[in-house]
């Protein structure tokens, strides 16, 4: 034999020696195949399989030797030819009938590694794959899976001639965006880390589409399955959410990680509020149906609370420290343990690296998201950079896009999608501390609903007082001021003409507050005036009692967004919501400096002015004198002093309110498609006026802008059959797409989607705007998606 030659004489063979060889081993087949038609003889056959098998494994040898340097694919080589697929796929079939044959033997049950098959598992795998159809089991694991797709192709496929089909179609680029770039990172980048050989990565282009598609989901199935058709999942295997008002067990869930009872503030709100929570659960479980949702694995991160976050607010939180970021988180916290999740609450970030650090393969760049221990992260920017600086190899698994879609990010006052893209912040020069983060803007969730492209949580309005209580208090001529800090009180660049403000209140009249006055503070000026009778900080039945007592509910300008006007609504008092000409925003107060937003303040309170309004809130110029005596004399003349709670600020109907959020938002879709939620039916496409924004475009008609519906009027044709005239079209990265030239006749695209954005407006420009319907006490939610 010619190899046997070879190796004698030391010499490795050459080309023409290999074609010499190939040649006979063709004429050999050819010879072979003809007796094995001819003659119907078993025997023979297999003498013919065995010798093809014994000159194969030669030729292998000989022709590796020589192509050693060059990669070679799941079932091609870019260099050899189609004859070693053949030789391959006889010396496979050979190989695995003998493994088949061992394992029957020993009956194994389970080999070690990600793509070891057992008998059960390949038995299993022929069952439930039919690679014509692409049809798979969805239980099966990822990794064999693959492996059995390989051996099936390489067993199958090739020897009955079918060539590998991994290329990706212009349907496949259009709605996988990212895929076509993250092949292309797979090519300089798969050797980075051992994790994508074990996964099946070797260097050829159908290995990256199947990393991609199977793994990370960038890339589609059918690129290289072809119809794809997953089998419906066991439903036995489901856990289900079900409704929890055990609050000793929330309880335990919540306990403090160090001395400095970080949780001790929260914790006193849940219980005090539990019997309320628990009433609205059992109230909107009669409302809307609560069964078969699945039940998620939440992880809450406290990063405000932690000592790293340099705020203090565990340490001042009963001092009279800013409590509105607790009341939410406190209010968030019951939610989802009322709504039947799993919940594990950090504050620390060495307790966020023990967790995350002892995940699978915490060091490896290589994740599943069906490896992932949890569904969502709620946590706060502060958090969100405690995952990056402290968690290292843990936060691998969620800083990558595919799995930071697991984050919904705590904010009270927005983030909007320009400042959100760090590279085009960046660009801009407008990349803040609290910008740039790359999420969906949707990831992001405010205390109030004045952002459309971010998500409204809100929290929960504290109500006190019972029925009996209310009764026995008597209403009185008086106002409360809303400021519990005397540098709110101060004439400053925030709100100026305080004093003579409340000068004019104080001559129709009296005026309590509930300021902290700091006792041990040396050489301090006091700046309450003589006539406030001050009430010292209140525990929150006597704040409410005196809020029962009050008909006024006096705003300074300052604090912005805070819930206690609510509060005051909502025990009857009248909240004076000082005006502001021009509105506060980054560019003139100090306060929004380094926010992520670009929000006009028109009020200290705008959703108390916008969605509220009279007889409840006034929202006036404070400066103007004349204009303050009116409206308090217009108040008292009036007497009516009923309660008021928006139904979006009750326990149920934040319950409602999140319990859809859960159900239905999923950031962790990376195909095009269109807007499943909210539905379609609930939305309508305006084309606005010129240097008008989508939010104003949309609440002119009595509509909220919602950016989850941007995408599928992104073009041309949506434009034209909703009243632009545009001849020709370009695409365009920025805020202001897909819009209307109305000085260049172009219909102008948006190129990058993460810039889609309500706000922002151009005087040239007519944008085409996605509104939807809403419920009136529950804005987040358009008519019919509370369930």
């Amino acid at each position: 034999m010619a190899i046997t030659i070879w190796r004698l004489c030391g010499r490795a063979p050459n080309s023409r020696q290999l074609l010499v060889t190939a040649c006979f081993l063709f004429l050999f087949w050819c010879l072979s195949l003809y007796r094995v038609t001819t003659i119907n003889q078993s025997r023979e056959s297999d003498l013919l399989k065995a010798e093809i098998i014994r000159l194969s494994e030669n030729y292998v040898r000989a022709l590796a030797r020589e192509n050693s340097d060059i990669v070679d694919g799941p079932y091609a080589g870019r260099f050899t030819a189609y004859d070693l697929k053949k030789t391959i796929a006889v010396l496979l079939e050979s190989m695995l009938d003998r493994i088949d044959h061992l394992e029957a033997k020993v009956n194994i049950t389970k080999l070690g590694g990600l793509f070891a098959l057992s008998s059960n598992s390949s038995q299993h795998l022929n069952n439930n794959v039919n690679p014509a159809k692409g049809i798979i089991n969805a239980e099966e694991g990822i990794g064999s899976w693959l492996f059995g797709r390989i051996r099936l192709a390489l067993g199958f496929d090739v020897i009955n001639g079918v060539t590998e089909e991994c290329a990706l179609t212009a349907e496949d680029k259009q709605l996988f965006p990212n895929c076509e770039g993250k092949v292309m990172w797979m090519r300089q980048m798969w050797k980075s880390d051992p994790c994508y050989g074990a996964y099946g990565v070797d260097g050829s282009e159908c290995s990256f589409v199947m990393y991609l598609s199977e793994v990370e989901g960038w890339c589609p199935k059918k690129a290289w399955r072809g119809k794809v058709q997953i089998i419906p999942e066991d439903t036995k295997l489901i856990r289900y959410a079900n409704i929890s008002t055990d609050i000793e067990e929330l309880m335990k869930v919540l306990v403090d990680p160090n001395e400095r009872q970080g949780y001790a503030w929260i914790r006193m709100r849940i219980r005090r509020m539990w019997p309320r929570f628990s009433k609205a659960m059992k109230s909107l479980q009669l409302k809307q149906d609560m069964n078969g949702r699945r039940k998620k694995k939440i992880l809450v991160h406290l990063g405000l609370l932690s000592k790293q976050s340099g705020w203090k607010f565990a340490e001042s939180q009963f001092k009279g420290g800013p409590l509105g970021e607790l009341v939410q988180w406190s209010d968030l916290v019951a939610t989802l343990f009322l709504l039947g999740h799993q919940l594990t609450i950090t504050s620390e970030a060495e307790q966020l690296a023990g967790i995350l650090n002892k995940l699978p393969a915490a060091n490896s760049p290589c994740q599943s998201r069906k490896e992932l221990p949890v569904d969502i992260i709620y946590t706060d920017i502060v958090g969100l950079r405690q995952f990056k600086k402290h968690v290292k190899g843990g936060y691998g698994k969620f800083s990558k896009i595919q799995n930071s879609c697991l984050l919904r990010i705590v904010d009270s006052f927005g983030t909007e999608p320009a400042y959100n893209l760090r590279s085009w912040a960046k660009a801009h020069k407008i990349l803040t501390t609290w910008g740039g983060q790359d999420l969906q803007p949707q990831q992001f969730f405010t205390m109030f609903p004045h952002s459309p492209d971010n998500s409204f949580m809100g929290f929960v309005v504290e109500q006190h007082l019972n029925d009996t209580n209310v009764v026995k208090i008597e209403r009185r001529n008086q106002a409360l001021v809303y400021g519990k800090n005397e540098y709110m009180w101060e004439d400053n660049e925030l709100v100026q003409g305080k004093a003579a403000y409340l000068e004019v209140i104080k001559s129709l009249v009296e005026i309590h507050g509930t300021v902290y006055i700091d006792t041990e503070a040396k050489n301090k000026t006091h700046t309450i005036p003589s006539y406030v009778n001050n009430h010292g900080l209140l525990n929150g039945e006597d704040l409410h009692t005196l809020l029962r007592q009050s008909k006024i509910f006096i705003g300074l300008g300052f604090p912005y967004e805070g819930p206690a006007p609510l509060e005051a609504i909502a025990n009857g008092a009248v909240f004076i919501n000082p005006k502001f000409n021009p509105p506060h925003s980054s560019k003139n107060t100090k306060f929004f400096k380094g926010k992520p937003t670009e929000r006009k303040l028109t009020s200290q309170h705008p959703y108390a002015e916008q969605f509220l309004g009279e007889p409840y809130v006034y929202t006036i110029d404070i400066k103007n004198i004349q204009q303050v005596k009116d409206t308090v004399a217009r108040i008292l003349h009036r007497n009516e002093f009923n309660p008021y709670m928006p139904y979006e600020y009750t326990e149920e109907g934040m319950l409602q309110r999140m319990n859809a959020y859960i159900e239905h938002q999923n950031f962790c879709q990376f195909q095009k498609q269109p807007a499943k939620w909210p539905p379609n039916s609930a939305v309508k496409f305006i084309l606005g006026g010129k240097g008008v924004s989508c939010k104003d475009a949309c609440w002119a008609k009595n509509l909220i802008c919602d950016p989850s519906h941007f995408r599928d009027i992104n073009s041309k044709e949506s434009l034209l059959e909703n009243g632009a005239t545009c001849a020709q079209s370009k695409e365009i990265t920025g805020i202001l797409y897909p819009s209307f030239n109305t000085v260049t006749n172009e219909c102008e695209i948006q190129k990058e989607e993460f810039l889609f954005s309500c706000v922002g407006e151009h005087l040239e420009l007519q944008r085409l705007c996605p509104c939807r319907n809403y419920i009136k006490v529950q804005t987040a939610l358009c008519q019919g998606c509370e369930v």
